[in-house]
Formats: structure tokens, C-alpha cells, sequence
């Protein structure tokens, strides 16, 4: 497993003789990562509604114990460090076969394997099948995974692997398939727990996961969520008609086996849902507010979450997924014969997953999760399913003109690298025209790839469902958090958002 690595830019003070060094040090890093830091309202005022989910108390008693040490101690101190977590990787094609010697060579003995019906009948379950058969490893298979999971699938699943008690799991399948996988490690290992205990706040109560779970390994079947590389889990929570989710660190897989074999089987338009979440992945995190600018500093390091903001190595990641998917999500879309862009695209969706897992996503993600969990009726075509359904990355890429056009003023210089990304030519373009630029080179990128909605209108929604999609949104605090640009008053914040959903009706 890959270990985290912590970075602290803002070191405390040191009397001793690396003080020069070190900020030596701190100064170039922070040149690197920000010659134009975004001023975003939002981050620098401390009393943001529901931004901030530690208790003052913590972070008087936080302001004390560093008040002794001789620390610089204001009670609401922003961020000075970043982590980077992620899941071991293995890429390439025809590496499924390996997965019954990681397992044997882990001593695991009762493997519960997790995909959905689709994925039961295609080659990548048969490779695992006779892998594990081959090693001698143990394995039950539960199969009843849902597409777009809602909380009565996963407590399906849940119930399914506390009694058969394994000692790892193993997710074939697409982001369903491995958040499902990841859920019920996590309550299979602490059996009692209420199911909304580790839920995000403040749909949840937001437990930090403090032990170790079990081993997973992940084989991606689709290139989109990077849910091989990442701590979180996503589902609809019917009875708040909001989709949320659990994430953090301990969630993440051992293992991640990126067989580009294995997405040779999407549909057309698994391919372009599944890249367009890569897409949003890539611009999101590329374009969230840098991880200092947040608000507090945790009192302890298991509070630090996972999606922290924009930082010098997520920055990598993610500006690299954003330039492979413009190349290779219309080559794969349009020619399932293309092996390289198809494979190409797998390995943007892990690189935008190793980038959006340590960073976050924002706007996109935050209003797609009510668009999906509000669908008036819509049935997306090229799904296997019966009942309505807005796949993930159509709902999260329906919104990202209007959102990109509202966040381009809080950091010109990085709206316009990622229009360049699209192939803008941006040596004349003013700064104050970012955010405009690059929406219309994603309008232009949606339209040509093809099959998409062209805004809300198109998926069913009217002016009538908007205050509900604000309502819907407002609880995403987790990513609103990494909002450039969002306002910190409560109705000045719905504001924004009821514009955003009005100018994402129609592109």
C-alpha cells in the first residue's frame, strides 16, 4: 500500500538552525503550487454555516495546548498541511489472472467477492473465478449490486457479508460495484454500528473510521468513478431523496488491478457517462480551493478529511487525467476497436482518482447528487436497467458550463490552463473571460462527443424543481466546502446556487 505522505508548508516555529532552510523550502513550494492563490470569501471567514464541522471547543482546547507550546494560536487557524493517500495500482492488460496469488500470497482464506449481475457473466468474473480456484482461495460471490446503489442495496450487501465473516474482499465492476465493496468492509467490521453513523455530515454523524479494515482489491470493469484509488463511497440515502456517502482514508482499497481488458465490454454510453465523471474529476479537483485556504485545522490528524483541496501533487494528477480524457474519451466512444484510447482512458480515471481523492471535487459533484437523486423520470439510453436513471457522470456533467463559468473569477490562471487542456488558445484571451472560455470549450466538447443532455431541461427539470435541487445541494458540505467563490451566508449561498441550477437548464 501506498504510505500518505504529510506535508506541512506553514511549519511551526523553530529556533534552530534549519529555520532558513525550511522556509526556503516553504517558499518554494508555495511558488509552485500558487503564484495566483484564489480569493474565495468563503475560506478566509471561519464562521461559514456549515462548512466547519468541529466543535469550538476543540478548537479553543486546540488553541490552549498550542498557546503553551509557544505556537502561533488564533482559535480559527486555517490549514498548513496536505496528505497524499492512495491505493497501490497495478495497470495492465490481462493482470486480472494475478488476483487469486495477491490473495494467497496475503494468507486471506475467505474471499467475499462483490459485482452485479452484468458483470457476473463477463470475462473479467471468469479470470477471478479460476484465479481464486486456481490458488486454493475460499470465495463466496454476491452479485445483487445496484447500479447507482441506494442505502436498502448496500444494508443488502451489508447483511450478505457479516455472516459469511470474510478475511478480504474483492470488487469487480464499475463504482457501484467498489463503493459497495468498500461499505460492507467497513460495517462487516464494525457489526454494530448504526448505518448512519459514518454517513457524511450532516445527513450522517460523520464517525472517523479509526480501525484498519480488512483487505480489498479492486478490478475497475469501467474507466470513470477511480473508486480503486479513493476512500469514498457514494449512495442515494432514499428517505432524504439526497445522494451522500461515507469517505475517508481507511475506506480506500489495498489494491487496486487496472486490467484494460476488462473495459473493453461498456457500452457507448457507459464509456461517455463513466469519462465525463473522469472529466468533472479532473476539472473539479484541478480547480478547488487550495488545500490552505481551509478552515479548521484539525485538532488531530484523523480529522484531516480526505478531500482537503487543490495541492502541488493532486495538482499533477489531475491536470494529466483532464489532458488524456479530452484526447481518448471521444476516440473511445466513438470506436470500441480503439485499444489504446480505451485503455488510456482507464488510466485517466486512476490518475484522476489518486487527484480528486486528496483534493475533492465541488460544484459538479454537489448539485449531480440531487439532479440524480430528484429524477423527474429520465432514462438515459444504453443502460441495462428498467426503472429511471441519470448515470452519475451525466449528472455531474450537466451542470459544468454554468458551474465553471461562475468559478472562473476565482482563479483566472487555472480556468484558463485547463481551456487549454481542450485545445484554446488562450495567449489573448483576458482574465476576466476565464470562466466564460472554458465553459464554452466544455459546451463544445459535451455536444461533439454526442448523446448528452443539453442541460436540466433535457433530463425532465423545470424552473418548479429548483428550489428542491438547492435544497438537495445545500447538505453536500463535504465538497461545497472546496466551492471557489461560494458565499458563506446561508440564503446568499442558496442564491447562488438557484442561478447556477437556472443557468444549467439549458447549453
Amino acid at each position: 500500500m501506498v504510505a500518505a505522505v504529510r506535508i506541512a508548508p506553514n511549519a511551526v516555529a523553530d529556533n534552530g538552525p534549519n529555520l532558513k532552510a525550511a522556509t526556503r523550502a516553504v517558499s518554494l513550494l508555495r511558488t509552485v503550487q500558487y503564484a495566483h492563490p484564489p480569493n474565495c470569501p468563503c475560506h478566509s471567514n471561519p464562521g461559514h454555516h456549515h462548512h466547519h464541522h468541529q466543535a469550538k471547543s476543540q478548537v479553543d482546547r486546540y488553541a490552549q495546548r498550542t498557546s503553551r507550546r509557544g505556537y502561533a494560536s488564533p482559535v480559527d487557524q486555517k490549514e498548513y498541511a496536505f496528505e497524499m493517500a492512495a491505493s497501490s495500482i497495478r495497470f495492465g492488460p490481462g493482470v486480472t489472472k494475478e488476483v487469486g496469488m495477491d490473495f494467497k500470497n496475503m494468507g486471506a482464506k475467505r474471499v467475499c467477492v462483490v459485482t452485479d449481475s452484468t458483470v457476473r457473466r463477463l470475462t473479467a468474473m471468469k479470470q477471478v473465478e479460476e484465479a481464486l480456484t486456481r490458488e486454493g482461495v475460499e470465495f463466496e460471490v454476491f452479485d445483487k449490486v445496484r447500479v447507482e446503489p441506494k442505502d436498502s442495496s448496500i444494508k443488502e450487501a451489508i447483511s450478505f457479508s457479516k455472516p459469511y465473516a470474510p478475511d478480504a474482499f474483492l470488487a469487480v465492476g464499475g463504482g457501484s460495484v467498489i463503493d459497495t465493496a468498500k461499505l460492507m468492509n467497513l460495517y462487516t467490521e464494525y457489526p454494530d454500528a448504526d448505518f448512519l453513523d459514518f454517513v457524511n455530515a450532516p445527513l450522517g454523524n460523520g464517525r472517523p473510521i479509526e480501525r484498519a479494515l480488512k483487505p480489498l482489491i479492486a478490478i475497475p470493469t469501467t474507466a470513470g468513478t477511480g473508486s480503486e484509488t479513493t476512500g469514498t463511497a457514494i449512495f442515494d440515502l432514499v428517505a432524504k431523496r439526497a445522494k451522500t456517502g461515507i469517505a475517508h482514508r481507511n475506506l480506500k482499497p489495498t489494491l487496486g488491478i487496472c486490467d484494460p481488458l476488462n473495459t473493453r465490454t461498456m457500452p457507448a454510453a457507459v464509456k461517455a457517462s463513466s469519462g465525463l465523471d473522469v472529466l468533472c474529476h479532473a476539472l473539479e479537483s484541478w480547480t478547488a480551493i487550495p488545500y490552505n485556504q481551509r478552515t479548521p485545522r484539525p485538532t488531530n490528524p484523523i480529522m484531516r478529511p480526505a478531500y482537503q483541496g487543490a495541492n502541488p501533487i493532486s495538482d499533477i494528477f489531475s491536470l494529466s487525467a483532464l489532458r488524456s480524457t479530452v484526447k481518448y474519451l471521444p476516440r473511445s466512444v466513438k470506436d470500441p476497436e480503439d485499444f489504446e484510447a480505451q485503455s488510456e482512458m482507464l488510466l485517466a480515471a486512476t490518475l484522476a482518482g489518486v487527484g480528486f481523492g486528496n483534493a475533492g471535487v465541488h460544484l459538479c459533484h454537489g448539485m449531480s447528487y440531487p439532479i440524480s437523486g430528484q429524477n423527474p423520470g429520465y432514462k438515459h439510453g444504453g443502460y441495462e436497467v428498467d426503472t429511471p436513471i441519470i448515470p452519475h457522470g451525466v449528472s455531474v456533467a450537466v451542470s459544468a458550463p454554468a458551474v465553471f463559468r461562475f468559478t472562473g473569477p476565482s482563479n483566472p490562471e487555472r480556468h484558463l490552463a485547463a481551456a487549454e487542456a481542450f485545445g484554446v488558445d488562450i495567449s489573448n484571451v483576458r482574465r476576466e473571460d476565464a470562466g466564460a472560455v472554458l465553459a464554452d470549450a466544455i459546451q463544445e466538447f459535451l455536444v461533439k462527443l454526442g448523446d448528452q443532455p443539453r442541460g436540466l431541461k433535457d433530463l425532465g427539470f423545470g424552473a418548479e424543481h429548483v428550489d428542491a435541487l438547492v435544497e438537495g445541494t445545500i447538505p453536500q458540505a463535504r465538497v461545497l466546502m472546496l466551492a471557489p467563490g461560494l458565499r458563506t451566508e446561508l440564503e446568499a449561498e442558496k442564491e447562488q446556487l438557484r442561478n447556477l441550477f437556472e443557468d444549467a437548464m439549458t447549453y
